[in-house]
This record gives structure tokens, sequence and C-alpha cells, in this order.
């Protein structure tokens, strides 16, 4: 029998063993080599190479998030990125690990390993190394990820359940966000609520470069438990963020990570079924800004900004709501702009 949920903790080797070995996922008297993944803040993570040629990381859930506020979330999550990996298998097949097993008592899934040498995406970034290529191919690969509702209407039913997203999402980045910029309060409030009522797609939830690995110039996209059917536009800003916020950090590197995220929206715009061009233009500058304030004031904010970078993304973006920019060219412009005039 398997190590009760209150107590297995893969993060322990000896534990992991046990579990594995009381599962029949490795043999008896094997001694696979185990690795703990690092940078997750919602989950333990775990490399299992075993000897007879399993290469995966095991996941498990956690209840209370690895952030310096309290931050709380069901581990039952866990079985939505189950659903998430089966999913997106057909939706982008060669994009996603494969779902190797999942255990709903303990908060356990595994997913196939991606194989090295990869690289994180978020870390090439921030070292300088900036391709086209990989925005091109990170917007593409949302812009199936939306559409895939035209071909397979069941997916609306079955993520059709928004908790995670609101314990990990709404509340952690926008709510709490408005709490810490009463300028912002009503601004993140109406978008909360318009998110809740904006139900078009399939929604990643959390797209980001931290969240793909590169391996010979294919883009893997990991970490699927907030996966969702609501609004794209959320989406867009979440992932628009972290391109602007490099641009913050990296003044010698700013229009070039400008330029990213302008092949990216690019990109996607050109792959997005045309049905869906409306409702997610219309807001998806409106969550580019709100994330842009979230990941400096939320539960979450970005590590590598500092302080003074953190005010002043805050104070770009404030700005930029007053002017009502609707238009994601037009914004990422105006960003970049903004940030000059900050730093003469």
């Amino acid at each position: 029998m398997t190590a009760p949920r209150a107590t297995l903790n893969i993060e322990e080797p000896d534990q992991l063993r046990k579990y594995l070995r009381e599962r029949r996922l490795i043999a008896a008297d094997e001694e696979p080599a185990m690795q703990v993944l690092t940078g997750g803040v919602s989950n333990r993570a775990v490399r299992v190479q075993g000897q007879a040629g399993e290469d995966w990381v095991v996941k498990q859930a956690l209840a209370k998030l690895r952030v310096q506020v309290d931050w709380f979330s069901a581990p039952e999550r866990i079985q939505r990125e189950a659903a998430g990996l089966r999913w997106l298998g057909r939706i982008i097949p060669g994009h996603v690990p494969a779902l190797v097993f999942e255990d709903r008592e303990n908060d356990i899934l595994a997913m196939t390993a991606v194989p090295q040498p990869h690289v994180n995406w978020k870390s090439a970034l921030l070292q300088g190394h900036i391709d086209p290529g990989h925005a091109r191919a990170f917007g593409y690969l949302l812009a199936r990820i939306h559409g895939a509702v035209e071909h397979h209407p069941a997916l609306a039913n079955d993520f059709a359940e928004r908790r995670f997203f609101e314990e990990l999402r709404q509340e952690p980045y926008y709510g709490y966000s408005a709490s810490q910029i009463p300028a912002a309060e009503a601004f993140l409030t109406r978008l909360i609520d318009d998110a809740r009522t904006r139900l078009f797609a399939l929604v990643h939830g959390d797209y980001s470069p931290k969240n793909v690995l590169i391996h010979r110039e294919k883009l893997v996209i990991l970490d699927f438990e907030v996966i969702h059917f609501g609004d794209p536009a959320f989406d867009i800003g979440f992932s628009l963020t972290h391109f602007l916020s490099k641009a913050n950090h990296q003044p010698a590197r700013r229009e070039a990570f400008l330029e990213l995220a302008r092949e990216y929206w690019r990109s996607y715009t050109n792959a997005l079924p045309a049905h869906l061009h409306p409702s997610t233009r219309e807001f998806a500058a409106k969550h580019t800004l709100a994330c842009l304030l979230a990941r400096v004031a939320g539960r979450s904010p970005l590590e590598y900004l500092d302080a003074a970078e953190r005010e002043t993304q805050k104070r770009v973006a404030l700005a930029l709501i007053k002017r009502e920019i609707s238009d994601i060219p037009d914004l990422i412009d105006a960003f970049g702009a903004a940030l000059d005039r900050s730093h003469e």
C-alpha cells in the first residue's frame, strides 16, 4: 500500500523509491537515479531515471505554495494537469510531454522527461539568447491551443471548472494586486469579473517562457494545472508580460525584447482562427497591463526585477491604463517609449 497523502514526500529519495516499488513502476531491487528539480512554487518535482530506460518527471501538488506570502490551492489540481497533458498531446503533438501515470490519492503524476540537451527558455532569454524563431513558434502553438475547441467541442465541458484558475491566477495576481495598488483596484476588479463571463477558448493559464523547454530547437510546453475554458486574452497578457518585463530589466537588450513581443503577437494572430480575433484583441491589452502590475505587486513577483524596476513597471503600466490603449503593437511601442523616458 502506498504512503498516505499526509506523509508522502516525493523529494525524499527513500520515500519516492519505496512508492515506485510498491506501485511496481520500478523493479523491487532497482535503484533509479533521482534529482529534485527546483524553480517551481506549486509542486514538488523529481526527475527519475530508471535502469530499464525510464526517464520521467514525477510531480506532486502542494497545498501551500512556496512563496513568501500565504498562498493555498487544493492539490487535486494535479488531476487538471493530467487532463491537460492528455488533451494537449492531441492538440500540439510533440510539443508536450507524455503522461506516464496519474495517482489521484497522493496528488501525483509522472510524465516523460524532455531529453537532454535542453534549455529553459526563460533562462536563455535572461542570458541574452534571443531568437525570433522561438517567439514565432510560441505564438503559433498558443493559437493552436486557443483554436482547439473548434475541432474538439468536448474541451468546453472537460475544462469548464475554473476553481484552480481562480485560486492560482485571479486572486493571487489580480485580486491581491488590487489590494496593493489602490489606483488599479477598479481596473483589476472589472477584469476579474469580465474574465468570468468571457468563455471562448481553451486557456493554458500559465503560458510563459519559464514553462518552455527547448530541445533541438523544438519548444516543449509544460505546466497545465490551471488550464481551463475561458478568456484567451489572459494567456496573451500573461505571456507578453514576460517579454516586456525583460525589456524593463535589461535596457541594453530592450529593443530586442520588444521585437520579440511583436514577432510573438504577429505569429499568434496569423495562426488564430478568424472567429476568435475580435474577442481576443478586445481584451489582450487589458490583460497585458494587468499582468505587468501583477508581476510586481501580486503574490508571485518576478524575482529578477529589483525594487527600482518594479516601481518603474508599476508607474508605466498605470499610466498606460489611463490611456486605454487597445492595440497590442501600440501597447508594445508605448511601453518601450515610456521605459526609455524613465531612464533619460
